[in-house]
């Protein structure tokens, strides 16, 4: 074997868990130039693990935790610590924060052992803060009962309640209730972050079908179900186009990623329908007032966080997939009158008292 693959190989064989800790160690020694600019008049709440990437459902959670927290701390400097640069930003954030500053890690639906690299992120950043006030905004948490699960699953318990100022928020009931049962933190339900968000003005003139359904591994519906849904809205509609919430891409400018953002919910609002299994394809629809024929993906997160947002007249939950009734369920969304109530900010009317 020449020594390159042998190289090659040993580095495939180190555990993702020791390369970054070692990686963090080098840093706290080379590490020096900030890359976030300080107010030092300001008391600082720093968002971990911002969205820097393509899924631009995770784009929109960055965008709306900051914004809620400019709005709910308009004293503070809200600083966004991108997750391409989780490592960095934990070396450099543990060299200047007091006591009075806030950690938040972003929302979504990475924490458990699925997306276990960004789970293990999550963890470094609560384990590196132990003075810190923290605050876990709104996750669905799925561990797996393999035996990889149960053991992670371990792990993120000891770490998450070693920590004596952790509030983990859920978006689901699911998550609550797990939650609940594993972890002795401050635990809270709230809705997904975008949720809060209203992006139903300006009106558009509506025309087609947009199809935003997944193809990984949260995806439900089977090849054939899929094609023969495709195949009926192409004969149904004359204009069809396809979408994804995921567009590509790591290391994004904020320019970058918020004219995606922009872009995407411009297009559902000029959509007379949109044909989703992506929760927030689900939630982007709810925002611009967009009618929309929810499926299901292979785990909880659609199904229970449709509870939030089941007031939406424009918002069909297909829990069963019968091809035979999709006519008569897009029907009814097409007549279906305007939601009068899209921003859930009030959800969070008590958010300083219950963190």
């Amino acid at each position: 074997m020449e020594k390159g693959s042998l190289v090659k190989k040993l580095k495939r064989s180190i555990p993702f868990e020791t390369k970054i800790q070692l990686r963090l160690t080098q840093l706290k020694f080379t590490s020096k130039q900030q890359f976030f600019k300080l107010n030092s008049k300001k008391r600082r709440i720093f968002i971990f693990l911002a969205a820097d990437y393509g899924n631009l459902g995770d784009v929109a959670i960055t965008y709306a935790q900051h914004k809620f927290l400019k709005q709910t701390y308009p004293d503070c400097q809200v600083i966004e610590i991108p997750i391409s640069k989780t490592l960095q930003g934990i070396v450099q954030v543990k060299k200047i924060i007091s006591s009075k500053d806030i950690i938040t890690t972003v929302g979504g639906g990475n924490m458990g052992d699925l997306y276990h690299q960004i789970e293990y992120f999550r963890q470094l950043v609560i384990e590196n803060f132990p003075k810190n006030k923290i605050i876990s905004f709104p996750q669905t948490i799925d561990f797996s009962t393999s035996k990889e699960g149960k053991i992670k699953l371990s792990t993120a318990i000891k770490v998450y309640s070693n920590h004596k100022d952790l509030s983990l928020i859920a978006r689901e009931q699911k998550s609550y209730d797990f939650f609940k049962k594993h972890f002795n933190n401050n635990v809270i339900l709230l809705p997904d972050m975008v949720t809060t968000l209203d992006r139903s003005l300006p009106r558009y003139e509506r025309n087609g079908v947009l199809i935003c359904l997944r193809n990984d591994k949260e995806r439900k519906l089977s090849e054939a179900q899929n094609e023969a849904l495709v195949t009926f809205i192409k004969d149904t509609f004359s204009r069809v186009e396809f979408y994804d919430t995921h567009v590509g891409g790591q290391k994004l400018s904020m320019k970058s990623k918020l004219t995606s953002l922009f872009k995407i919910w411009d297009e559902f609002k000029q959509a007379e329908l949109v044909i989703t299994d992506r929760l927030h394809g689900m939630i982007f629809c709810h925002i611009t007032n967009t009618p929309a024929l929810v499926f299901l993906n292979n785990n909880h997160k659609i199904v229970q966080s449709f509870e939030w947002i089941k007031h939406n007249p424009r918002i069909k939950l297909v829990k069963e997939y019968r091809l035979e009734e999709i006519p008569s369920q897009i029907n009814g969304l097409l007549k279906a009158s305007e939601n009068t109530k899209v921003s859930l900010l009030d959800s969070y009317k008590n958010f300083k008292t219950i963190v």
